[in-house]
């Protein structure tokens, strides 16, 4: 049955149970078709409550069911009523095989099982992949983790509201599965407004005291180079997952905190299957909507990724007559507001230099974007001030997040800016861009912040990309820090700008200057950073933009 075909009856959900291996129940809501089999399984692996099923994004279960599956929504092991405890990704692999291989023999089933499922829930699809499942068919993870090391931490940076957000969320829900009531309100309370201002803005004492609970502490205490992240990575296990072979629909959005390992999971694993898809919207990590920030995307960014799901697993599943289109990568273009086609992603760069007369910081003026390097040598400053350090402004972790004018942002003696011309021409910006820095620094160590905006003939400033970096024992030399996949056509009238900082707080925890880990430093400890930003014939400061050959700027800076 296609996606156009006459919807089916769907029946209530059944409560199915399985034993693993290590004598652990794990509980599952199961939806079946009202009408003779047999179907096949798509089979969605919940940290979040089955009930949920990522009702937030996707379509509810019983919409699956009703286009010819049957969808099995489990909880996975110490969530929801399900037995154990709960550690990410360290039993995913055996746990998720030995899901599907129950799931292909559930009554009504054809022994054919793909995987669905957002965030956590792709992440976990991705470890199944490398566990003994021969019934797994296909896979379609939305916006989820890839390397957690990743996950956790950015360039050596950690991405500090992302993890106490999410970490008080899961420490949450295990607090309420224990009936803790103090634990749970507390906990729920700070969600709404994360405890930042203890002596240690990362290790928010209300963790601390409630670390029993879950692997939060733990997660934070861990360092980016630990081994541990790779035993709990699906990289790791990337021979096993690319010999399945598995076509494979991945989503991601520009402004989601996982588009990073999108990008990388599917890069991946694209050369395993001519069947590997990569969509790519204009999106936070959830709801995807038009509206994002302060952008109305148009009609085409409210996309039915659902229909996308129901159409790729059809295809693959019940060998629907309807062939894989050539449209391997579809990107959606925040420029032009519409989706384009890529059999690849573009690598095709342009150099631009950056430039000033050490005013960048002061004048937004000042900082130019160039085809050549300026005649002399000169040096922007960035004095980064703990106490006033620069905000975190859309994008990734701003309030609200997405695209926002990040003007007055730009407009901090904290902040260097360097912006083109105005374009005499469309420019199609698509891939990865990437900046290299001559940088000073008089402490042991700084953070680099870098945001890449294109700014309205009205004067707004609305991200496009960004990259952050955590370097510890700094010295003076040159810095590439690779900014987010973007795709966004730059219109005539408009320019291009990318922003500096020292600090994206809270989105990450301000570095004390000092050399020592900025997660696990108190506050009282941090000092004054000044940041050099050299550029000119000797000491070339640089952004490498990926643009379509025949799109390159023609007239920037100076």
């Amino acid at each position: 049955m296609s996606a156009k075909s006459l919807r089916l009856p769907v029946l209530p959900p059944q409560i199915e149970t399985m034993t693993l291996k290590d004598g652990t129940r794990l509980d599952a809501d199961v939806y079946r078709p009202a009408a003779p089999g047999p179907y096949p399984v798509l089979l969605q692996r919940q940290a979040y409550s089955r009930r949920i099923a990522c009702s937030i994004c996707h379509a509810h279960p019983s919409w699956y069911a009703s286009h010819g599956y049957i969808v099995v929504v489990q909880d996975v092991r110490g969530r929801g009523t399900s037995e154990g405890t709960f550690r990410p990704g360290e039993t995913e692999i055996e746990d998720g095989a030995e899901a599907v291989e129950w799931a292909a023999r559930l009554d009504g089933a054809n022994g054919d099982v793909g995987m669905y499922g957002f965030s956590y829930q792709a992440y976990n699809q991705l470890l199944a992949a490398a566990g003994d499942c021969p019934s797994l068919k296909a896979l379609a993870p939305v916006m989820g983790p890839w390397n957690p090391a990743h996950w956790a931490y950015e360039n050596g940076a950690l991405q500090m509201k992302h993890m106490i957000g999410w970490g008080i969320q899961i420490t949450a829900e295990a607090a309420r599965r224990a009936g803790d009531d103090e634990a749970f309100s507390a906990l729920q309370a700070a969600g709404t407004s994360l405890p930042l201002s203890g002596p240690i803005a990362a290790m928010p004492q209300l963790l601390q005291k409630y670390r029993h609970y879950s692997h939060v502490m733990d997660w934070l205490e861990t360092p980016p180079d630990s081994s541990y992240w790779d035993r709990i990575s699906p990289g790791t296990h990337l021979d096993a997952i690319r010999a399945r072979q598995l076509p494979m629909l991945f989503v991601g959005g520009w402004f989601d905190p996982f588009l990073p390992a999108t990008i990388e999971s599917f890069r991946a694993v694209a050369g395993s299957c001519d069947d590997t898809r990569l969509i790519v919207g204009p999106w936070i990590h959830f709801p995807w909507t038009r509206k994002v920030g302060s952008v109305d995307f148009g009609p085409e960014a409210d996309r039915n990724v659902d229909i996308d799901h129901i159409r790729f697993f059809d295809r693959i599943l019940k060998g629907s007559p309807s062939r894989a289109d050539d449209r391997r990568i579809e990107l959606f273009d925040m420029g032009l507001k519409k989706w384009q086609q890529y059999q690849d992603l573009p690598a095709n760069t342009q150099t631009l230099f950056l430039g000033g007369t050490g005013r960048a910081s002061l004048d937004a003026q000042d900082g130019t974007l160039g085809l050549r390097p300026g005649p002399e040598e000169n040096v922007e400053h960035i004095v980064h001030d703990p106490w006033r350090p620069s905000p975190t402004v859309g994008g990734y972790y701003g309030a609200p997040t997405g695209p926002v004018d990040r003007r007055v942002a730009d407009e901090r003696g904290d902040v260097l800016t360097f912006t083109t011309k105005t374009l005499d021409d469309a420019v199609e910006v698509v891939g990865e861009p990437e900046v290299e820095l001559e940088v000073s620094c008089d402490r042991p160590s700084f953070d680099l912040c870098c945001i890449l905006s294109l700014v309205t003939p009205d004067e707004r400033v609305l991200q496009i990309s960004s990259g952050y970096a955590h370097y510890r024992a700094a010295t003076a030399g040159r810095y590439k820090l690779r900014l987010t996949t973007t795709c966004a056509t730059l219109k005539k009238g408009e320019r291009l700008r990318l922003s500096v900082a020292g600090a994206d707080y809270p989105a990450y925890p301000v570095n004390p200057g000092t050399g020592e880990d900025p997660a696990s430093t108190p506050k009282t400890h941090a000092v004054v950073i000044t940041i050099g930003i050299w550029h000119g014939p000797s000491y070339p400061s640089l952004l490498r933009l990926p643009v379509r050959p025949g799109s390159e700027i023609a007239v920037a800076g100076s």
